[in-house]
């Protein structure tokens, strides 16, 4: 098993910066990629980013690149989210998750998930 814990996330006006961290433990030498996920009332849950453990690139959606930052610190078995000049339409539940099998966590190769975090954009 391997358990998510994140962090970060809340309120923040429109143009502002969050930063979301997720840090895994358990048997992570089962994980190839970790991943935030986000879903919006009503929407389905969407990959927002994602990272192959221990590589050096990452898969952004359309619609945040240039804005988010997803880093990892193999170390800690953490990868942190930066956010910046968000928009009301970033408004959703943030997930951290992690696959196996795959190098950037579409959803099919999820097996586990964090419990999830507010992030709420104001305009």
């Amino acid at each position: 098993q391997v358990r998510l814990e994140e962090s970060g996330g809340g309120p923040v006006q429109a143009g502002g910066s969050l930063r979301l961290s997720c840090a895994a433990s358990g048997y992570t030498n089962t994980i190839s990629c970790m991943a935030w996920f986000r879903q919006a009332p009503g929407k389905e849950r969407e990959r927002v980013a994602a990272i192959s453990i221990g590589g050096d690139t990452t898969y952004y959606m359309d619609s945040v690149k240039g804005r988010f930052t997803l880093s990892q610190d193999n170390a800690k078995n953490t990868v942190t989210l930066q956010m910046n000049s968000l928009q009301p339409e970033d408004t959703a539940m943030y997930y951290c998750a992690a696959g196996r099998y795959a190098s950037y966590c579409p959803k099919e190769a999820i097996r586990y998930w964090g419990q999830g975090t507010q992030v709420t954009v104001s305009s």
